[in-house]
């Protein structure tokens, strides 16, 4: 791992983040958030939703997270600073698009990390002592009260070991992420070669019982987008990069290649090595879907014992080292936000090992009272999951802006055919929030709700010196953008109505058309190139040469 020989300028409360971080630490900051407890469920959830058709679902959430992940590469590439998906957006249409976008990337940060400690006390239930931290209601597992007191401590854990340097915490996470990774393809390996049954892709009601539909709701709902999320913590650590304008780029593309080859084959094995008596009836109601450790218990049924204690223990090591590294994007996002002026500046506080500190203590309280409303893995994905597209609807944006405004700027890494693939990200972001559904989408404007609460007292009280100028008119259309969206959804096959206005594959291209309009609209109204650029310098330059500049 490099590490720079520049040092931040230390000042008392403020002495800056550290630039320590090499291309390993990187890749394995994004490998480890994508392996995750994604890996763990999301198997059996997509083949319940799906069906075997559920590889299909896999191959179309790869493809849309890639698109996204290629804009995010050049964008790193360019602007190296901490936070970055969360400040990209204020670059280029300023204050008020800026809080918002900013406001969606540290919602889905700080939110991660408690669906990965309900992955481990699910997986838990294989033993006696944690019986008694679920229940069943309803079909689904909820916390019991003195789970979710297991589940703060285990919270509290993750969170205190992000006080470690970012040098030290990149070496954890590196060991942890070689883990991780190994131990799916371990997984892979055995179960193709021990139980591979080629007549379970027809068995139960058959390959494709529910259609596209069922292809398509697979892809957001069961966590197919979840387990892929992640790439993008490269940009949230690029202000500690040794080297990002090199490192960044290919650790944002390297990551979700081997996310997406691992995850396509975990799907094959797990359908291939379920035993007959799993897969009769319907895959929706099949015995499969009650397993609560699912490849673990299915190590156990085809007696690979010696597997399945692996596999329990990587239900602690896998969400724990993915919900360790969000905890530190949340925290880099917060920081991030600060310096724009959107929350208090408070949040720029550091420890002398460089360690943003009230940004990791506002995670860790937001997660545990994600516990109360989302007590269930599967009820957070969904919220997660639309978040996340919602904050990555961002970069696509900002992408052409900078494209269209700042042809010249330095890009090292620049996206071929970048001005047809972002219009066709910011398409992508806003079908796979389609797809999440109603019931997901309006817990998802509740929370946006609560945001622009908080962004609004901030600016009314003054709690950040730094006052950024809401440039309305550059965001005009925002709220065109969030509502249309809501009623889209509300209105279509994946929404509450009997009788959808827009049928399935109509409501698509309702979905593409709107995208579009919208996507030209925030381009023709975004900042003009001079007022970019200044922004640019005072924040961007300031960061990349280690000062911690105020903006």
């Amino acid at each position: 791992m490099g590490v720079s020989e520049a040092a931040p300028v230390a000042h008392e409360g403020h002495p800056g983040l550290r630039r320590e971080i090499g291309f390993v630490g990187l890749i394995w900051a994004s490998e480890g958030s994508i392996i995750g407890s994604g890996w763990l469920f999301g198997a059996q959830k997509a083949l319940g939703v799906a069906g075997p058709a559920a590889i299909i679902s896999w191959g179309i959430g790869s493809l849309a997270i890639l698109i996204l992940a290629l804009v995010h590469a050049e964008l790193g590439g360019m602007y190296p600073v901490s936070g970055g998906t969360a400040r990209f957006p204020h670059y280029a249409f300023g204050g008020a698009a800026g809080a918002s976008f900013g406001w969606f990337s540290w919602l889905q940060a700080a939110t991660v990390a408690p669906i990965e400690v309900l992955a481990m006390i699910t997986y838990g239930q294989h033993y006696s002592w944690a019986k008694g931290w679920l229940k069943i209601k309803g079909g689904q597992d909820l916390l019991t009260g003195s789970g979710i007191a297991v589940a703060i401590v285990l919270m509290a854990v993750i969170t205190a070991i992000n006080f470690l340097s970012i040098r030290l915490l990149a070496r954890t996470n590196s060991a942890a992420t070689w883990w991780k990774v190994g131990i799916p393809l371990l997984t892979i390996f055995v179960f193709a070669i021990i139980a591979f049954h080629g007549s379970n892709f027809t068995a139960a009601d058959g390959f494709n019982p529910y259609g596209a539909k069922g292809i398509l709701g697979a892809v957001s709902t069961s966590g197919i987008i979840f387990a892929l999320l992640g790439f993008e913590q490269a940009d949230q650590l690029a202000g500690e990069s040794a080297n990002p304008k090199r490192d960044i780029p290919r650790a944002v593309i390297g990551s979700i290649v081997i996310g997406a080859i691992i995850y396509i084959l975990l799907q094959i094995v797990f359908l291939a090595a379920l035993p007959a008596s799993q897969v009769q009836g319907t895959w929706t109601t099949a015995a499969f879907n009650t397993l609560t450790g699912p490849f673990a218990q299915l190590a156990t049924l085809i007696s690979l014992g010696w597997l399945a204690t692996i596999l329990y223990l990587d239900a602690v090591v896998s969400p724990a080292g993915t919900g360790l590294i969000y905890i530190t994007g949340s925290s880099r996002v917060s920081y991030g936000l600060s310096r724009n002026g959107y929350v208090p500046q408070v949040f720029e506080k550091t420890t002398r090992r460089g360690v943003p500190w009230p940004g990791l203590i506002a995670a860790f309280v937001t997660g545990c009272i994600c516990f109360l409303p989302f007590p269930s893995w599967q009820s957070l994905v969904g919220l997660i999951t639309s978040a996340s597209v919602l904050m990555y609807a961002g970069a696509p944006l900002s992408f052409g802006v900078f494209r269209n405004r700042l042809p010249n700027a330095e890009r090292p890494y620049r996206l071929p055919g970048g001005s047809w693939m972002s219009p066709l990200a910011f398409v992508v972001a806003n079908l796979l929030i389609l797809w999440s559904g109603w019931t997901t989408d309006w817990k998802l404007g509740v929370a946006i709700l609560i945001g622009y609460v908080i962004l609004i007292a901030n600016r009314v009280f003054k709690m950040n010196p730094i006052q950024p100028q809401l440039d309305l008119r550059a965001a005009q259309w925002l709220p065109a953008y969030l509502i249309g969206m809501g009623l889209i959804v509300y209105a279509s096959d994946f929404g509450p109505l009997k009788h959808p206005w827009f049928p399935l594959w109509w409501d698509m291209v309702v979905v593409a058309a709107f995208s579009l309009a919208i996507y030209y609209w925030a381009l023709a109204v975004a900042l003009p190139t001079e007022k970019i650029q200044r922004m640019i310098d005072q924040v961007v330059v300031p960061e990349e040469a280690d000062i911690p500049t105020r903006t």
